[in-house]
């Protein structure tokens, strides 16, 4: 999910200030995003004032320093209407770390390594689903339990992949491919080609 577009939508609602954005981020996409990054909050800001998106205003104040105060603009707001009215594909398509282990161990030719592969990912599957469980149990707003509810089904997803993974690699006579063979180098004598 792009932050820039969910701070635009943050300041459709009225003029913040970087700590007071930072704040309701955190509130409306629930515990499972984790803690907004404040120098990576203002980086935003800046952009999107640079993009004409926000502008933004200083005000004094007695104590502290300044407090940057930002609001959307038109073309924020529109830039906001267009991400909405589009649909969300996957950001980095099905490049996948855990895939890519999978697909390294089944290359060894090894079953135990590829049972601890499957093994380690579905112990880490299963407790990250029990945290967002008690998460969700634990959540008030509707929007954080329905995103709390969507993280919960990619991970049981994933957990699909993993038995998927477990059927075809170990559970099947002859699933896990040979390992390949290495072959000498071929030395070729550049000398004799001239």
């Amino acid at each position: 999910m792009p932050i820039h577009h969910a701070v635009l939508s943050l300041l459709s609602n009225g003029p913040s200030y970087g700590y007071e954005l930072k704040g309701a981020f955190e509130t409306a996409v629930g515990p499972q995003w984790g803690p907004l990054n404040i120098g990576h909050l203002y980086q935003i800001l800046d952009r999107l004032s640079r993009d004409g998106m926000v502008i933004s205003q200083r005000h004094a104040q007695a104590v502290k320093p300044d407090r940057v105060v930002y609001e959307i603009t038109d073309g924020g707001r529109e830039e906001l209407r267009r991400w909405l009215g589009e649909a969300s594909p996957r950001s980095g398509g099905f490049r996948d770390d855990f895939f890519l282990k999978v697909t390294a161990a089944a290359r060894s030719g090894d079953p135990d390594t590829v049972r601890t592969v499957l093994s380690q990912q579905r112990t880490h599957l299963m407790r990250e689903l029990r945290n967002l469980d008690g998460l969700r149990r634990k959540a008030t707003d509707p929007v954080v339990v329905l995103l709390l509810s969507a993280a919960s089904r990619h991970v049981e997803a994933d957990l699909s992949f993993v038995d998927d993974a477990d059927r075809a690699l170990l559970r099947t006579e002859g699933a896990l491919p040979a390992p390949p063979v290495r072959q000498a180098p071929v030395s070729r004598d550049l000398s004799a080609s001239a």
